[in-house]
């Protein structure tokens, strides 16, 4: 069942079936959008199997991760031994230029200090300035949404530093495709902006196939950047859903006094165009005319699907930043959202999604931190024809048979889940055309048998 408050908003007390994964999933996706870094979890062979199979299965790539493979033993006396012999076997095999470690719910419960841990190991190694980067990220304390901020920041604390100014923007993005990504940095690159994009996994988990094969793939945010994030002329960080406890942007700021800029991810209209505008605010430079024009070749799209579009009701759910943009571009383009879900414990989504969906003309369905029990249960009341979110959502097309438009993470069930481009004016058409033929694919299977029962069997 779930506990209903007011405004629509309705938070589960019993869970089966969770929309969100373990924290320490997230931390791994932030520590892969570092160069040269490799990633240690701290807890049981099985959690470490578990998320790189989860990652590996998105990207369609390698994706390595080392365990310190606590066992019974280590349960009880600790896992120090275990992990300093895990560090000493990433370090050996992969020459990584950092190290993250996260923790796993049984590393947490039974106390493991970490970063006591890992401190004592450094200098008995005789290697005090190599970094290496602990999160406290047990499963019970969030979700991988949580989990992944949490990890940015940790990684800013240990690694940022009070440098001389400079003219570059840091950008700090949530967990979204490597190919928003690269249409981020083009957008970027188009202004003639600097900047320092963090994470960045675009290459890391979506590189191009060559040979010889290599353990550690190029790209990722270089360390170097990193410290100098404290310098920036200000930093764009695209996650207005966040608290501040784990907002890696609020650190800079208050750390740094960079000042720091709440943006939503940039998917359709209003939410493209505040992240132009912030650039703009902060560069003084101007849009270029070919960014002008994709943005007029989307309202014409917008005007030619609106049409159909009007007959969507949606369910959206995912992660809490990805599921308010693609709220308020469902809004802007008559998809009704009638059902809005999030796995994850976050304070700020219910409000803004009350603001969102405050001028439609029914009243949309809350869900947080939820299920897919309840998502499904309430899709059915809602008579929701459409679904946006991962592809765990299949439950929808299983049980409700509601069709599902695949974005976020984690897509199992289809090929090119990496390659997914939503965000931009340009990404923007292209998720959008996703919605519309979704909805018409649907009217064309069964409008002949309904027109039919509809005039001739009533006749």
């Amino acid at each position: 069942m779930a506990e209903k408050s007011k405004d629509n908003v309705y938070y589960r007390n019993v869970n089966e079936n969770p929309c969100n994964m373990c924290m320490p999933m997230g931390g791994i996706l932030a520590l892969k959008g570092i160069e040269q870094s490799m990633v240690i979890v701290h807890g049981s062979q099985g959690c470490s199997t578990y998320m790189r199979r989860h990652i590996a299965e998105h990207f369609n790539e390698p994706v390595d991760v080392g365990s310190s493979s606590l066992n019974e033993k280590g349960t009880i006396y600790g896992g120090e031994k275990n992990l300093r012999q895990a560090l000493d076997n990433i370090m050996k095999v992969y020459h990584p230029a950092l190290i993250g470690i996260v923790t796993t719910c049984l590393a947490e419960t039974i106390g493991e200090d970490i970063e006591r841990i890992t401190g004592q190991y450094l200098i008995d190694r005789e290697m005090e300035d190599f970094p290496i980067i602990t999160a406290s990220t047990p499963g019970y304390g969030g979700s991988h949404f949580e989990g992944y901020f949490f990890t940015l920041r940790r990684i800013l604390m240990q690694l940022a530093e009070a440098t001389e100014k400079n003219n570059k923007i840091n950008i700090i993005i949530p967990n979204m495709s490597p190919a928003d990504i690269r249409e981020v940095k083009r957008i970027l690159a188009l202004m003639q902006i600097q900047y320092v994009l963090y994470p960045d996994f675009s290459n890391t988990l979506d590189r191009p196939f060559a040979r010889p094969y290599t353990k550690m793939s190029d790209g990722g945010t270089k360390l170097a950047d990193i410290k100098s994030m404290g310098g920036a002329l200000a930093t764009i960080q695209m996650g207005v859903t966040i608290e501040d406890a784990i907002s890696p942007g609020k650190y800079l700021e208050e750390e740094f006094s960079v000042p720091l800029y709440n943006i939503a991810i940039p998917i359709g209209v209003e939410g493209t165009d505040a992240f132009f505008n912030t650039l703009v605010a902060i560069t003084g430079k101007t849009i270029p005319e070919n960014i002008k024009q994709e943005r007029g070749r989307l309202l014409d799209g917008m005007i030619d699907s609106h049409k159909y579009n009007f007959q969507g009701r949606s369910v959206i759910f995912g992660e809490p930043e990805m599921v308010y943009a693609v709220t308020k571009t469902c809004v802007e383009n008559g998809v009704f959202p009638a059902v809005v879900a999030t796995g994850s414990q976050v304070g700020k989504l219910n409000e803004l999604l009350i603001a969102a969906v405050a001028d439609c003309p029914e009243k949309s369905k809350i869900l947080i931190e939820t299920d897919f029990s309840h998502i499904v249960a309430a899709s059915k009341e809602a008579k929701v024809n459409i679904g946006i979110g991962p592809s765990d959502g299949r439950y929808l097309t299983e049980k409700g048979d509601i069709s599902l438009v695949r974005l976020g993470f984690p897509i199992h069930d289809r090929v090119g889940g990496q390659r997914i481009l939503s965000v931009g004016y340009t990404g923007t058409m292209m998720f959008l055309d996703r919605i519309t033929n979704t909805l018409l694919e649907n009217k064309y299977k069964s409008y002949r048998s309904s027109m039919y029962e509809k005039f001739y069997q009533q006749s």
